[in-house]
């Protein structure tokens, strides 16, 4: 055994001496290809993309992305990878979409109202319509703009969007009657500069990302917003009452958007895998928005002293309607003059809003 042992030694000396000895040359690529060309095909069944988000990423919507995208990786057996860029890293909120058109992301999620004007007839999804839920608001704009596919986002390939709950008054002293936002500096953005200025307040327009240190330093008195922001944004933290005004409850719709050109490239069976996660997650975002409003609810009844939430009475409900109608009707006057849908997007919205909110009604009781 030993004088085996001893002999497979020696054979592996010469062997290494020998074979040491002589330069390996690498294998010449076949086909007449350089090496690295040779090594491109299994570099290219990867398909890497960018997303850009405006959330912060400790936000739930920028979690519920971060799954979407995981999801969309695992189901596609790691053929695709989504990097993502949240807190406005690669694109502020404001240029996101611009900046999938333009490649700058591959794929982006932001607000259509941060660009006002640029979507003449979607601006009508923030529309004060009473919106219950978040999830009711998610599904309304998935199913409304899959009946009229705008021409405004032609220039993208859209894989969903999605939008908070009711938007409310969050301000830093008592508002209980519409008299009392007689100019009151209101955070807005888009749509939402019109319904302050109906309600008689002072709009300042401005994205969620600038809106904890306007508030905190008096540039605001108070934000039209879903309640979720007052933990996810953290603005909770620098307000003192909440105005319960879900009878002219708005939305803020939101994309995800991919680059056209980036689309088109992807195969068939990716291009499902897509389409499939994203219908699906529909859901979840609506879920995630109205679980986060209940948190934001559970936060400025935390803090200290907790945040009063004020409901309108029913004397005052009739009154904040009426005062938004102008609202409703410089959307529907302004889509028509530019020849789109505004009567019918409208009532179809009012339609759609007043059906999901019968169930809420009826919980409610």
């Amino acid at each position: 055994m030993k004088r085996s042992i001893a002999l497979v030694v020696i054979s592996s000396i010469a062997l290494c001496f020998f074979g040491c000895s002589k330069k390996t040359e690498p294998a010449a690529p076949t086909g007449g290809e350089s090496s690295s060309t040779a090594q491109a095909p299994a570099q290219q069944k990867v398909v890497r993309l960018s997303y850009s988000i405006f959330f912060p990423p400790t936000h739930v919507q920028c979690k519920m992305a971060e799954s979407w995208a995981q999801e969309i990786q695992k189901r596609t057996n790691g053929k695709v990878e989504i990097t993502l860029y949240p807190g406005g890293t690669l694109t502020k909120a404001p240029q996101v979409y611009e900046g999938v058109v333009n490649g700058v992301s591959d794929i982006g999620m932001s607000c259509f109202a941060y660009t006002p004007g640029s979507f003449p007839l979607l601006e009508g999804l923030d529309l004060p319509l009473g919106y219950p839920t978040g999830t009711a608001a998610t599904q309304i704009a998935n199913d409304i703009i899959d009946k009229y596919k705008p021409a405004e986002i032609a220039n993208v390939h859209t894989l969903y969007v999605h939008a908070h709950g009711p938007g409310l008054l969050a301000s830093k002293k008592k508002v209980e009657k519409l008299e009392y936002l007689k100019g009151l500096k209101v955070r807005t953005t888009g749509l939402s500069t019109k319904i302050v200025e109906c309600l008689g307040g002072a709009p300042v327009g401005m994205s969620q990302p600038e809106t904890y240190e306007a508030l905190a330093k008096g540039v605001v008195d108070a934000t039209l917003c879903p309640i979720e922001t007052l933990k996810g944004w953290k603005q909770g933290e620098v307000i003192s009452h909440v105005t319960d005004s879900t009878c002219i409850g708005y939305t803020t719709a939101m994309f995800v958007v991919m680059n056209k050109a980036k689309w088109d490239a992807l195969p068939a069976d990716i291009q499902k895998v897509f389409t499939d996660v994203s219908q699906e997650w529909i859901a979840k975002h609506g879920q995630a928005w109205d679980q986060a409003d209940q948190e934001g609810r559970d936060f400025i009844a935390s803090l200290n002293p907790p945040r009063q939430i004020i409901p309108l009475s029913a004397e005052e409900q009739p009154k904040w309607k009426k005062a938004v109608e102008p609202v409703l009707d410089s959307f529907v006057k302004a889509a028509n003059a530019k020849n789109l849908p505004g009567d019918a997007f409208l009532k179809d919205l009012q339609d759609a809003v007043a059906k999901s909110a019968k169930p809420a009604a009826q919980a409610g009781q």
